[in-house]
């Protein structure tokens, strides 16, 4: 190591949202680093940062900024000294780090499946006509309607737990969660039916848990490179191209996975009009050396498909 290990005098600082999930994440980012150095908990502190996303509950994602809601605040810790790394869910991570950061280290990555979840209704298919269904997603929506334009959808924010006491208050009576969430809570008995990527492609990076640091720490990069996992990095590397090039955001409906086959990376993209009335989807196969060059040019292709009125509402 360039510099010494942290200790509990001087603990690495881990910043991170105040969530259950979010913790669930810090702490088994903790756990990584505590085992591949021979090092105590009490060497690493978890600091937990409020965001606006997180303060701002009562409205849409899209009517807030999108994105950099869940990591603005966090990134400005680091960059002031507060923490000095972050973790964060990888499908709420905008595709350009601010400068001075850098974001290069990735978990396993965890199930990829949106889950169907419902205190009344066993799946997807077995909802009746005109049932309210919940979500806080655009993806899901347009998803949804673009497959079951009958149902009625209403705007559902929250972490697990508060999206759970909402189906028990009867606002939805169905929604969807992620399942690496659920798995990662010790939860997944939650969900009712995993819904395969065949059948709802998943959000850019859903599953995956990506660390963030100072470009320039490199005590911080040395301990990061020992806990980052090449395959995640390799197929998140396709996807969030893919979702740079269409300008994806939180005001866009986007899904995309990559899949790694020895030294070949597949990737499925999707894009779908807000209201689900049109779908446009693609896929290709490169290399894994060329997964980048391949998801940009996937998203130029449906972005050519679909023209500059698609994503309007």
């Amino acid at each position: 190591m360039t510099r010494d290990l942290p200790s509990p005098a001087r603990p690495l600082k881990i910043g991170t949202r105040g969530s259950p999930l979010a913790l669930a994440q810090a702490n088994e980012t903790r756990d990584r680093l505590a085992r591949a150095f021979d090092l105590p908990f009490e060497a690493f502190s978890i600091v937990v940062i409020k965001t606006t996303g997180d303060r701002i509950i009562d409205r849409p994602l899209k009517e807030i900024g999108g994105k950099g809601l869940f990591t603005k605040e966090i990134e400005a810790a680091m960059l002031s000294g507060e923490v000095d790394i972050a973790v964060h869910s990888m499908k709420d991570m905008p595709t350009e780090q601010p400068e001075g950061l850098m974001l290069d280290c990735y978990l396993p990555r965890e199930d990829v499946r949106d889950a169907f979840v419902s205190l009344a209704h066993g799946d997807l298919a077995s909802l009746p006509a005109g049932t309210v269904v919940g979500t806080s997603s655009l993806r899901r929506r347009a998803q949804l309607l673009n497959k079951r334009p009958d149902l009625q959808v209403v705007e559902f924010r929250g972490n697990v737990q508060t999206r759970m006491k909402k189906l028990e208050d009867g606002v939805a009576e169905a929604t969807f969660l992620a399942m690496a969430g659920l798995r990662r809570l010790g939860m997944a008995e939650v969900a009712k039916a995993p819904i395969s990527p065949e059948d709802m492609l998943p959000a850019i990076a859903q599953g995956a848990i990506g660390i963030e640091r100072r470009a320039h720490d490199t005590r911080a990069a040395e301990m990061l490179a020992a806990i980052h996992d090449g395959p995640t990095g390799r197929r998140l590397a396709a996807e969030r191209a893919f979702l740079a090039a269409l300008d994806g955001s939180c005001e866009t409906p986007i899904g995309g996975l990559a899949e790694l086959n020895g030294g070949t990376v597949r990737l499925r993209g999707e894009i779908l009009r807000p209201d689900g009335s049109e779908s446009l989807a693609d896929s290709g196969e490169a290399s894994v050396e060329d997964g980048a060059e391949l998801g940009r040019n996937l998203g130029l292709t449906l972005r050519g498909r679909a023209g500059e009125s698609f994503f309007a509402i």
